[in-house]
């Protein structure tokens, strides 16, 4: 008998998370590319960090991966 297919993971999103050794989705932020001048200080400052994705968003991401 043969083994079912594996699908593939999306490598655009794979390029884009990573995960951490507890589980977690870790994605760094939008917006960063251009027009830094019109962005206000603490947007930027914050925007510098990766973030964390929530739980709830794992269910999507699981049939991308």
């Amino acid at each position: 008998m043969m083994a079912k297919n594996k699908m593939k993971p999306k490598k655009a999103l794979a390029k884009r998370i990573k995960i951490s050794s507890t589980g977690k989705v870790k994605f760094g932020h939008a917006f960063r590319s251009h027009l830094a001048q019109n962005k206000s200080t603490k947007q930027k400052r914050q925007s510098k960090h990766g973030t964390f994705m929530h739980p709830t968003d794992y269910k999507r991401l699981k049939d991308l991966m």
